[in-house]
């Protein structure tokens, strides 16, 4: 297990980068036509976070009058005192809970566009087909564009909101820590030494050293959070797999080697989060301490001038309170660390993804052009991904109404002719024409049924067909007229029905959409030879114009077809 763990390493870090990362996934929905809401919603947020930071101020200025009031004994000044901090506490209130409102509105914007964003990229131009065909490192891009878009929308307002309320603290404090410390003066080597506003530089190193001790005691998080991210998804994956195969798998009795791929898929979530919980423990143990460290320093520090009764206790007890502001300022990095690991991974992913999406659109695509009826090649070329020819220069002109069979041995490269006919296969050279889209339809041997109803899934790729009589009509001549009575059934199709009836389903598209151009990928390979020779007949009957290319195993379907293509692949071919 551990080895096949260490396997995997996380990417580099890089923190220049950083910055050009974030940009780079931030930047469209910002130059988008919704940002000026976005930026709307952005000043809310920052107007209201710089109001809790000004009363917080007010507070820290309150602790003076309060404990100075208790140390006099001053009964008016106590309940004045009570009375400020009841208004005081109302507004911030207010302020805090919108505050946190429309930050979470901007997040569902932010998140909501982002989103549609990333789908559109990725599924414009067969773009999550082709990223199939490349190197890139993109691993499960469902969870990146489902969780790792939500991830980094939370976390980059979060965080950015945080750093903005620790700065403005900062600027706020320090001239109050300054002002109520005073200087510090000793004798140091027979010199006299003042340090003005000492409690300041106290402040600053004293979170300087926490920030850099921080860092170098959680940075592994930021591989830890990468690969857990990864290994999660992949856990996720291989049992969606296992549920959409779960019918193969039955048969193969294969539940024993899937339990072992979930239990190595586990285990490798398990190791790492292992790995995960010792750096939070050392992480979460200095910070800890430090924390409550910070508590007792100020007293520590400011303690003997209170003792040598150089001011009152409420002045020590502000001067406490602002020295925690301060430092609260200045250790953003050290409480947002390991926010900061995660959303440094979710950056690393997310960009790695958009890098991979605009990889998959520079892959050549062989042009199909537009023509009016019939199916021209000319001198089309296949090749495999790792350059050997599969078909050399293929030429043929097909008119309205003729059928072609491909035949040939498994892996001689039918499959990759026809996507370089659908204009999907990248390795291909040569020229196609055929009526474009919706003029034409390709059907796979393993048929895509949609979630939805059943009229949904036979109208598939355009929208729900209304008229009753005529799907009755269609699933009458693919023999399953039994299904009539649940067309506004929702279900899950894939799995209710068999292999061969999704076959027919996907074959009454044809008599549906009735396309100019069919091409059939072993459309018919679960369907019994009477059953299939029905089915090829009313497909014939139905596209009497129309140009029909098939793929098959099968002698018999010769019957339907007036010309065979025979593969051989080594690039050979012959026509008959």
């Amino acid at each position: 297990m551990t080895d096949r763990v260490a396997e995997f390493q996380a990417p580099k870090i890089k923190l220049r980068d950083l910055a050009h990362q974030f940009w780079s996934l931030a930047r469209p929905y910002w130059t988008s036509d919704q940002k000026w809401q976005g930026l709307g919603l952005l000043a809310l947020v920052v107007a209201l976070s710089l109001a809790v930071v000004y009363m917080t101020v007010q507070v820290n200025a309150w602790y003076n009058d309060f404990y100075t009031a208790l140390q006099n004994y001053d009964v008016p000044a106590f309940w004045a005192a009570q009375k400020r901090f009841a208004i005081l506490a109302f507004f911030y209130i207010i302020f805090a809970v919108h505050g946190t409102y429309f930050r979470q509105m901007l997040e569902v914007k932010w998140r909501k566009w982002l989103t549609e964003h990333f789908q559109q990229k990725w599924l414009q131009d067969q773009r999550y087909y082709r990223l199939q065909l490349t190197d890139a490192a993109t691993d499960n891009p469902d969870q990146r564009i489902a969780e790792d878009v939500r991830d980094f929308v939370g976390a980059s307002l979060s965080l950015s909101v945080d750093l903005l309320r620790s700065v403005v603290s900062l600027v706020s404090f320090v001239g109050v820590l300054w002002t109520l410390s005073g200087a510090l003066s000793f004798t140091l080597a027979g010199h006299a030494v003042s340090i003005p506003g000492y409690m300041v530089w106290v402040a600053v190193v004293y979170a300087l050293i926490g920030t850099v001790l921080t860092f170098f005691i959680g940075r592994p998080l930021i591989g830890l959070n990468f690969l857990q991210q990864r290994f999660e998804a992949d856990f996720r994956y291989s049992l969606v797999r296992l549920r959409e195969n779960a019918e193969s798998i039955a048969l193969y009795r294969g539940e024993g080697e899937e339990s072992k791929r979930l239990d190595l898929r586990l285990g490798r979530i398990v190791q790492n989060y292992w790995q995960l919980m010792r750096m939070q423990k050392r992480l979460g143990s200095f910070t800890s301490f430090w924390g409550q460290l910070a508590i007792i320093f100020p007293f520590f520090v400011a303690g003997p001038r209170y003792l040598a009764k150089e001011f009152a206790l409420g002045q020590l007890m502000q001067i406490s309170s602002t020295f925690g502001r301060v430092y609260d300022a200045l250790q953003f990095i050290i409480d947002s660390f390991g926010t900061l690991a995660t959303w440094k991974a979710v950056i690393d992913r997310l960009y790695t993804f958009d890098l991979g999406i605009a990889k998959a659109a520079t892959l050549p695509v062989l042009p199909v052009a537009d023509r009016e009826q019939g199916l021209a090649l000319a001198n089309v070329s296949v090749r495999k991904p790792d350059g050997e020819t599969v078909i050399a220069d293929f030429s043929l002109d097909l008119i309205a109404g003729d059928r072609l069979l491909i035949q040939g041995r498994s892996g001689c490269g039918k499959s990759m002719f026809l996507r370089t006919l659908a204009g999907i296969w990248p390795f291909a050279a040569g020229d196609v024409a055929y009526p474009h889209h919706p003029d034409t339809l390709f059907l796979s041997q393993r048929p895509y049924l949609p979630l939805g109803t059943l009229r949904e899934a036979l109208s598939y790729p355009h929208a729900a067909i209304e008229d009753n009589e005529r799907l009755q009509q269609v699933l009458a001549t693919m023999q399953l007229s039994y299904l009539v009575s649940r067309l506004d059934d929702t279900d899950q199709w894939a799995h209710v029905l068999s292999w061969g009836e999704q076959q027919r389903i996907a074959l009454a598209r044809a008599l549906l959409h009735r396309p100019a151009v069919l091409v059939l990928d072993e459309a018919t390979s679960a369907i019994d030879e009477a059953t299939e020779a029905a089915v090829y007949q009313a497909v014939i009957d139905a596209l009497p114009e129309g140009v029909i290319i098939s793929v098959a195993h099968r002698s018999t379907l010769k019957a339907f077809h007036d010309r065979v293509l025979n593969c051989h692949g080594d690039g050979h071919w012959a026509l008959a």
